[in-house]
């Protein structure tokens, strides 16, 4: 597997995988990023400084993330959620067609493997709070603002 580490502006980005996919994008308060891209991974590297710079709305670099059959159902549910929109933890468990899964769903969401590029941050709350993010809810307020800005209002 490669890795290489990129700064962002919400830290440093780990992203692993190899030519089957990326496996692993997540996020720390600090590090050093790499000085080479390994061949593998620059369309990713390249997709997700296009997003941060505000040119990418989706990413369709190859994934290969590792987990369950539904934990994957649950990533791939995730992937229909709209730019700049969010779902709340019901709606999800409603589009997997089990409404009594949403603890599964919330914990499903819990260890997606692929910061950003499968957006697990655009899922709230029932109630429009921001909840459950392993990332920190502060990068959530972050990445929802960044996808949906609010507009300054005129004075006049």
């Amino acid at each position: 597997m490669d890795t290489v580490h990129i700064k962002t502006p919400l830290g440093i980005a780990t992203i692993v995988g190899d030519e089957a996919g990326v496996s692993l994008i997540s996020v720390a308060d600090e590090g050093i990023a790499s000085i080479a891209i390994p061949d593998s991974l620059q369309e990713a590297v390249s997709q997700l400084n296009d997003y941060f710079e505000g040119k990418r709305t989706r990413f369709d670099c190859k994934l290969n993330p590792q987990g369950t059959d539904f934990q994957k159902r649950v990533w791939n549910a995730l992937l229909d959620i709209p730019f700049g929109k969010t779902r709340t933890y019901l709606e999800q468990a409603k589009a997997l067609g089990d409404v009594k899964a949403i603890r599964a769903v919330a914990s499903a969401n819990g260890k997606n493997p692929l910061w950003i590029v499968v957006p697990c941050h655009r899922v709230i709350g029932s109630d429009g709070s921001l909840t459950g993010y392993a990332g920190g809810l502060w990068r959530k307020k972050w990445l929802l603002e960044h996808e949906c800005p609010t507009p300054q209002q005129s004075l006049f």
